[in-house]
């Protein structure tokens, strides 16, 4: 009958013997801190991302507004091109077709009306998809910005571990802050 064993090496203990102890001191608190801000930072990334996307969103809302109002514009000049021709033909037309002319005048005139109130609420909401798209970005960028600040902070966070230095893992706790701190701006839209 054979006897198992198992021979260990100094390696494999060592590695056991850390495995069974939770993490302390600079290496642990820098662990624990470069999960936290990466985890964070995925989230400000997502909202970034978000962000961009509605204010690209809301800029071809705008963009599509815009077309639309110069269509009713055409339209408008149209109409006016045909208003003109018309006072054109009561002036040169006989006694007897003038009412005739006169009463597309006026019917060209209503019509205009209606075209133009039309173009200018397009244009009214072109500008407020615009707004509302400017807001967004700037959102974005904050987002962004908060993103990057918590992106340095991690690689500080691996330069502070390799070289041991406690007052870069205090940078590393001041960079986090402000990342931190514009998040919470983008988040208020500020």
């Amino acid at each position: 009958m054979a006897e198992e064993f198992e021979v260990r090496g100094a390696h494999e203990a060592h590695l056991e013997s850390a495995a069974e102890h939770d993490p302390k001191g600079m290496a642990g608190q820098l662990a624990v801190i470069t999960a936290v801000l990466a985890t964070v930072g995925a989230m400000f990334s997502y909202m970034a991302g978000s962000t961009q996307a509605d204010a690209a969103l809301l800029k071809n809302d705008a963009a599509i507004r815009k077309t639309e109002a110069a269509n009713r514009w055409n339209y408008y000049q149209a109409k006016s091109s045909k208003q003109a021709l018309s006072e054109l033909g009561r002036e040169l037309a006989a006694e007897a077709r003038k009412p005739f002319f006169e009463g597309e005048i006026n019917r060209y005139k209503a019509e205009k009306a209606d075209i133009k109130l039309e173009a200018e609420k397009l244009e009214q909401e072109s500008g407020d998809f615009d707004r509302q798209s400017e807001a967004r970005m700037h959102q974005h960028h904050r987002w962004a910005q908060a993103t990057t600040a918590l992106q340095i902070a991690i690689a500080m966070a691996a330069i502070a571990l390799l070289t041991r230095k406690r007052w870069l893992e205090k940078a590393v706790i001041g960079v986090s802050v402000v990342g931190v701190i514009v998040g919470v701006l983008a988040y208020l839209h500020i």
